[in-house]
């Protein structure tokens, strides 16, 4: 028998099972989502920023290995790079559409099915061990689910910033609000695209 000693709280954080992955995925498929960036999202992605007043917003499609932010919201505005990576000095985010999957807090988001807010994640030890913490330098999160009318959670809007932020509750309501708002615009896309 083997044993590993207790890490830090901080430190227990492990993605969550997702078994609705595969159902997500074919629904994504259909869909004609998580595989490439579109400007719609892009746009929405910047829309989301600028009503939270936040530097990061993303589209985020999750499959079983990783994320895929189809829109994407920078302070530079861009997304040069594949993968979210840490400049020389740590203390800015370079993002880019991929991410993986047990980096974040939109992984939980999916599978609770609920919005989440983290005004501050150092406070959470649950969440304060994600390497996008201590890699990255992210302080606070805040996502809600898209929900579409299947039933599936295709993946988050989220906005996130590298300062703890107060989101209240007005936060909170505007998140999912926004999150209703594009689900809305996906089963028009569907109904146009004729699935």
């Amino acid at each position: 028998m083997s044993y590993d000693p207790p890490r830090p709280a901080g430190r227990l954080l492990l993605t969550p099972e997702d078994k609705d992955a595969p159902a997500r995925v074919r629904r994504l498929r259909r869909l004609g989502l998580g595989e490439r960036a579109e400007p719609a999202f892009d746009a929405f992605a910047d829309r989301l920023a600028e009503v939270a007043a936040a530097p990061y917003s993303m589209v985020n499609f999750i499959d079983e290995e990783q994320q895929f932010f189809a829109g994407l919201h920078t302070p530079d505005g861009g997304a040069k790079g594949s993968d979210l990576a840490a400049t020389a000095d740590g203390a800015e985010l370079e993002v880019g559409r991929y991410m993986a999957r047990d980096h974040g807090f939109c992984p939980h988001v999916v599978v609770r099915r609920k919005a989440l807010v983290l005004e501050d994640v150092c406070d959470y030890p649950r969440f304060a061990g994600n390497p996008v913490v201590d890699d990255f330098g992210v302080r606070s999160y805040l996502g809600a689910p898209l929900i579409d009318r299947t039933g599936i959670a295709l993946g988050t809007i989220c906005v996130v910033d590298v300062e703890p932020r107060p989101w209240g509750k007005a936060g909170l309501e505007t998140i999912k609000s926004m999150a209703a708002e594009l689900v809305e615009r996906l089963e028009r896309r569907e109904g146009v695209q004729g699935f």
